[in-house]
């Protein structure tokens, strides 16, 4: 089999079971574990999967740029967003992390809510400027332009002297078994540290990132109290994350 072929029939493969495990794959092939790690080398360089331990998942699509994933799946963001912002209390406090998902939570929280919102996010602040009981806090930091959010240890140390009520937090990648992943190191630390702040984080993920991984993981399932998603309730990812002891918020 030609390396075009074995590409095509690992793409396939992934489309169709939704991971690639390159000892089954070098078994059924009749070639060896490094041939087939070589062929996922060379598709994750093209962007066409994301590389983990013993072989591959799909990539997320959320590693676009901001203005491009304004596109991706924005009904289900809104339904998700909607499910987000109920859980937000009169006079509770919240950190709202950054990213297109969570700009839709800031604008599905009502307009005579009275809270309080920490968020490293310029794009949300300014989402909120507008809503009169809203007492807004906004860490500082290198801007990371990917998800319009501030990064690096300065944004690091602020986010270590707030703490909250809530976090919703975004990821790039969900999965029962690679865990929760973003594309970037220096976010996926702050993310760690928001939600070290919080009594309880949840999870924004429109269905599209459900079963999906990028390079650097956020948090273990231990530290995350719910997952809200529009995904089918019968997927079977979803239901593994929720054995897991996670809450899963279905966003109808």
């Amino acid at each position: 089999m030609l390396a075009a072929e074995r590409h095509d029939h690992l793409l396939a493969l992934l489309a169709r079971e939704g991971k690639i495990v390159a000892k089954d794959v070098a078994a059924g092939l009749g070639i060896s574990e490094d041939s087939v790690r070589r062929d996922l080398r060379e598709l994750a360089a093209d962007g066409l999967c994301q590389r983990v331990y013993g072989g591959a998942l799909p990539v997320s699509p959320a590693v676009a740029n901001y203005a491009a994933r304004h596109a991706v799946a924005p009904d289900g963001k809104r339904k998700v967003a909607a499910v987000a912002a109920a859980l937000v209390r009169p006079g509770g406090s919240l950190i709202l992390d950054g990213g297109t998902t969570a700009l839709a939570v800031a604008r599905a929280l009502p307009y005579d809510l009275s809270c309080t919102v920490i968020t490293h996010s310029p794009t949300v602040a300014v989402a909120l400027l507008d809503h009169p009981g809203v007492e807004l806090f906004l860490l500082g930091g290198r801007v990371f332009k990917h998800s319009a959010v501030a990064c690096g240890a300065a944004a690091v140390e602020a986010a270590q002297n707030v703490s909250a009520d809530l976090c919703l937090l975004g990821v790039t990648g969900v999965h029962p078994e690679a865990g929760l992943t973003t594309a970037d190191a220096e976010e996926a630390a702050m993310k760690r540290a928001l939600a070290a702040r919080a009594a309880d984080t949840y999870i924004l993920a429109s269905a599209e990132k459900i079963g999906t991984a990028s390079q650097y993981r956020v948090l273990p399932w231990a530290e995350v109290s719910g997952l809200i998603t529009d995904a089918d309730p019968r997927d079977r990812l979803v239901a593994e994350v929720g054995a897991f002891g996670v809450e899963i918020l279905i966003a109808r």
